[in-house]
């Protein structure tokens, strides 16, 4: 039959045709000393993003990645299949801004989603702005925007080539005329605004040399005028001698009351401040100053704030306090700390309180005074966002999704509790025809683990099924159900995916993040590890149809987990993942993610338990790693492109094996935000190609008799 791999000698023939001659890395002599430990580093030279040899080397193995992937022979069906079910129209929800109302949409294909505008919901609507046309090629996105409170001017930010640098555009939009007020070099911002006269952004000074690479820490919070240049715009916080931060923050409140400011050394815990905008000179008052805690405002009633914090509440509780003394001892209960996660919002006068039960969603809608009003019926179990509104407001959109279910838009009618469905896109995937099943799962010493395994109805479980396994573990993000359209082309396949909410993350609360950082991070590995083994002992799938896949942290997660048990997986994707444990803070802002990691200078002790997982500098010589395809785009100024070049230069020097290393490196591509809908196209067909490919199937499993391996 056609597209059976009848006999193993095929499966040879088939490897020794895509045999693959890696470009020669160089390697140097550079070593550092850590506590007496001298440390090798021999693709130090990889770091250096501005240089010529770099930029060869990036195109060699480009090369040699591309050739392999042109190979594949149902790469081009994947493109098609990926393209065919992307192209669907996909609505925001709408907002009201001025006289208008606005809403992203986008046709299906286009590589960035339109702003669009109406003047009531019965008129036709007319494109506000089109980020199509920032760029030819669509590399340059919408990277956030914010309104005056009458609606008169925007503020957009755009981001160029993927990069976190970004530049604030204001225009007037009763005339789509750019104001001559662009802001320029923008880093880690909201754009908040004070009435019509400015707003508040933040931003580092430029660093000297690659600002793609160059470590920035001294982050600053400013006010911008409208009608001033840029060279006149006060710094508000962050100058001060001594008072260095490298995230800062500023928030208007609705009423313009106050201004809040966060000021944080790293992604978890933060100081908090506020001013009183109504006073001419308003001074700087402390509500929390020390960076034990998170805290923030979610909304506030005259001098009343109500603030979300995890002090002496882990899993996060609402308070109220005055604003002329703001101090925790001051704080009084108003939503008190539950067993599930507390996340709230606002609108329409009323607070609403958004759990996480085991990642799935439920949501209680309070009053001002602390009372009740109702639990929220959703439209079923998953994730629920978008619970918010203007004050003025008597609807509210939100959108619910899981795994099977594409993202649908629900219009909720605050006053009276009810919810009709708003929009549902027309996408051609039927959910009927599939399945997501939460189970529990023990890790390495016995902590249960949720993981929603998903997967077509009617799948036996005989060992042989296709298997992507996903995970992140760190900075208390949650992964919660979502809809992805690339992973229902895997779903197509007869794939399973299968997602573990890992210690690290916020599912459980601050001591669900806390059990998987620094010295735990170990945790967070045996947590996927433990996950793997799950799938595999009950017969989900098998060691050769097994993929692991994350990114950033994520990516480091696959790093460490295939360095670790490379013998439990076919196929490893680790993307724009942390892979240089000794050096990932001294580039761009990683120090800041040293609550989560430790640094090699921190101690000793520290240096060591970092030495003994960092992915680049665990990759050892004999030992048959598996097919690997890491993912990074050279724009990347979060996590610099250098950890990904030097993990696969050590895997391609070491891999004992027959199975293939490659790194893909996109161009004008950074992180993920904002990357164009046929760049994610074209990656997520290699992807999924590399990975059937390297399990054996000569034809995507889908297709009639095809699914059968040597």
């Amino acid at each position: 039959m056609a597209g059976i791999l009848a006999t193993c000698e095929n499966d040879d023939k088939q490897k020794k045709e895509t045999a693959l001659n890696y470009p020669e890395t160089k390697k140097v002599d550079t070593v550092t000393n850590y506590f007496g430990t001298e440390v090798k580093d021999p693709y130090r030279w990889l770091e250096n993003d501005r240089a010529e040899e770099v930029e060869e080397w990036v195109k060699a193995e480009n090369k040699v990645t591309f050739n392999y992937l042109e190979k594949i022979p149902y790469r081009d069906q994947l493109k098609k299949r990926l393209t065919e079910i992307w192209n669907y129209e996909k609505l925001g929800a709408p907002f009201h801004e001025g006289d208008y109302i606005y809403f992203f949409k986008n046709n299906g294909l286009q590589n960035q989603s339109v702003l669009y505008r109406k003047k009531s919901p019965d008129t036709e609507a007319e494109v506000f702005l089109d980020p199509n046309k920032f760029s030819e090629d669509g590399t340059t996105s919408l990277g956030g925007l914010s309104f005056s409170e009458d609606g008169k001017t925007l503020a957009y930010a755009i981001s160029e080539g993927g990069s976190d640098w970004r530049k604030i555009i204001l225009l007037n939009t009763a005339n789509h005329k750019i104001l001559g007020d662009t802001i320029r070099d923008v880093k880690f911002s909201g754009i908040s605004w004070k009435g019509n006269e400015g707003f508040y952004y933040s931003s580092y000074d430029k660093p000297k040399g690659s600002e793609l690479s160059a470590k920035t820490d001294q982050h600053k919070l400013y006010y911008h005028k409208l009608g001033t240049p840029q060279s006149e715009d006060k710094v508000i916080y962050g100058e001060k001698e001594g008072e260095k931060h490298r995230y800062i923050g500023g928030s208007v409140t609705e009423d313009n009351h106050y201004l809040m400011i966060a000021a944080r050394n790293s992604t978890s815990g933060g100081e908090l401040y506020l001013m009183d905008l109504t006073k001419k000179n308003p001074e700087l008052v402390t509500v929390i100053g020390n960076d034990k805690t998170d805290t923030y405002l979610v909304d506030n009633q005259g001098s009343k704030l109500y603030l979300l914090t995890n002090l002496d509440a882990p899993n996060r509780r609402v308070v109220t306090v005055d604003a002329s003394n703001p101090t925790p001892e001051n704080w009084k209960d108003f939503i008190p700390e539950t067993e599930y996660v507390l996340s709230p919002s606002t609108g329409g006068g009323y607070l609403f309180a958004e759990y996480m039960k085991d990642a799935i969603s439920q949501v209680k809608q309070y009053d001002y005074d602390g009372k009740l009003i109702r639990e929220v019926e959703l439209p079923g179990i998953g994730t629920v966002s978008g619970f918010g509104a203007k004050k003025e407001e008597d609807t509210l959109y939100y959108t619910f999704t899981n795994y099977v279910t594409p993202g649908s838009i629900y219009k909720y009618n605050i006053e009276k509790g009810k919810s009709e469905l708003y929009n549902k896109p027309n996408i051609d995937f039927n959910s009927d025809n599939y399945e997501s099943k939460q189970i529990f799962y023990n890790s390495k010493e016995g902590t249960k683990i949720p993981m929603i395994i998903t997967y077509k109805k009617g799948t036996k479980m005989d060992g042989k099924n296709p298997t992507m396994l996903y995970g992140y573990g760190g900075f208390d993000i949650s992964l919660t159900p979502s809809f992805s359209t690339a992973m229902s082309v895997w779903l197509e396949q007869g794939g399973i995916y299968a997602v573990p909410n890992l210690r690290g993350g916020g599912e459980y609360g601050k001591d669900w993040h806390d059990a998987g950082i620094k010295m735990k991070k170990q945790n967070v590995f045996d947590d996927f590890i433990a996950a793997a083994e799950y799938l595999i002992e009950n017969n989900y799938t098998s060691k050769d149809y097994l993929a692991i896949r994350g990114g950033s942290n994520g990516g480091l997660l696959v790093g460490a987990t295939m360095t670790q048990r490379p013998d439990l997986m076919k196929v490893a994707l680790p993307a724009v993942g942390v892979m240089d444990m000794l050096r990932y803070h001294t580039f761009t802002a990683g120090a800041g993610w040293a609550y989560d990691y430790g640094t090699a200078e921190d101690s000793k002790e520290m240096f060591e338990y970092l030495y003994g997982y960092s992915p680049v500098h665990n990759v050892k010589e004999g030992v048959e790693y598996p097919a690997t395809l890491i993912t990074t785009g050279d724009h990347d100024d979060r996590v610099v492109p250098a950890h990904s070049f030097k993990f696969a230069a050590e895997l391609q020097e070491k891999q004992a094996g027959d199975e293939p290393v490659l790194i893909r490196i996109e161009t004008k591509a950074g992180h993920g935000a904002g990357k164009p809908t046929s760049m994610v196209i074209e990656e997520y067909a290699d992807l999924f190609g590399f990975t059937f490919y390297n399990m054996g199937y000569e034809s995507l499993p889908n297709s009639k008799n095809e699914n059968v391996k040597a």
